[in-house]
């Protein structure tokens, strides 16, 4: 069981991420690689995975067990403003620090010559991780980016609903279920017993798309607290090249083609920030049954992604969707 303990203080202080922390997906990717279960959601990421991965992946092996433990200097908590920042804080991470997180793997396995060849280096096996780093973000998240983006804003907006609605007491009650606000203590189904006191730190909640069935935090407890935990997604496959693209590009033009027209423009922007499907008829002026055909015929078309709260669902705009409109491409 994992215990988080809020101060008033702390609950002034939660916040969410702005957006999905790219390092943070790369890792928890890796054990969703490894992992049989899950196959409705990742099995064809997983296909598509391996077969574009023509790199050396054992650093990263070595340093990401299938479970428990893995170092915190891997999730650097500068990853939250993009990968290149993350990347260039992992660079800058202190021989001594990086000494005594594989210290602290080590403890959970035996030694491996490996790895006790990658402690007694000091920073000069990073440069060979950064490269398996990178290489494996460019097969296994980076074509999902787009996808994963509009995952995590789509959990942004219920979210921030939760806040506005309640305050943070309703935003920390409204977790998915392995989370449980039991003020003032945030409770999760954990692998270890543990105890997490903020002492007026407060929290970044960080939906995560590969992050499933469990919550994630940090092992150290003076780093900033974050608590990563299961944003509620469905991936989709990545575009590919050549004629296998084609189908999937014709679809999407087909589909595309639906949305030209007044109405439509109306509704793509009446949902806004968010908007549930009675909140989307009142502005766009159209019937519940309207709404719901349009927001329909937009998730096809990749412009808008729909979260189920409670008995509502809440549409949000999709980065392509944003672009769309930005650019006027949606006839009006």
């Amino acid at each position: 069981m994992l215990r988080i303990h809020f101060t008033g203080v702390d609950l002034a202080r939660v916040r969410m991420a702005g957006r999905p922390d790219a390092l943070w997906e790369t890792i928890l990717s890796f054990h969703r690689l490894r992992d049989r279960r899950d196959a409705r959601l990742f099995g064809e990421w997983r296909t598509e995975t391996r077969s574009r991965l023509n790199s050396e992946t054992r650093t990263l092996g070595m340093l990401i067990p299938s479970r428990g433990y893995f170092p915190d200097f891997l999730t650097p908590v500068e990853g939250q403003y993009g990968w290149d920042v993350g990347l260039d804080a992992l660079r800058g991470i202190r021989p001594e620090r990086m000494r005594r997180e594989l210290q602290l793997l080590a403890a959970g396995a035996p030694m491996t010559p490996r790895l006790r060849e990658f402690m007694d280096s000091g920073d000069k096996q990073l440069p060979r991780l950064m490269g398996e780093l990178r290489a494996y973000h460019r097969a296994a998240v980076e074509p999902y980016w787009t996808h994963i983006q509009a995952q995590i804003e789509a959990e942004r907006a219920a979210r921030g609903r939760a806040l506005l609605d309640g305050g943070a007491d309703e935003l920390l009650d409204s977790l998915p279920p392995m989370l449980r606000w039991r003020a003032p203590v945030l409770e999760c189904d954990y692998p270890v017993d543990r105890d997490v006191r903020l002492r007026g730190r407060g929290l970044l909640l960080q939906p995560s798309f590969f992050c499933r069935r469990t919550a994630v935090t940090l092992h150290d407890p003076e780093l900033p607290p974050v608590l990563v935990y299961p944003a509620a997604a469905q991936l989709a496959s990545a575009p590919a090249g050549g004629e296998a693209a084609r189908p999937v590009e014709e679809q999407r033009q087909r589909t595309l083609g639906k949305l030209v027209g007044h109405t439509r423009s109306v509704v793509l922007r009446a949902i806004g920030d968010g908007a549930t499907t009675s909140e989307l008829a009142r502005r766009a002026g159209v019937s519940l049954a309207s709404a719901s055909q349009h927001a329909c015929v937009m998730r096809e078309a990749g412009l808008v992604t729909t979260l189920r709260r409670g008995n509502a669902v809440l549409h949000t705009v999709t980065p392509l969707g944003a672009a769309l409109l930005k650019g006027g491409a949606v006839a009006s």
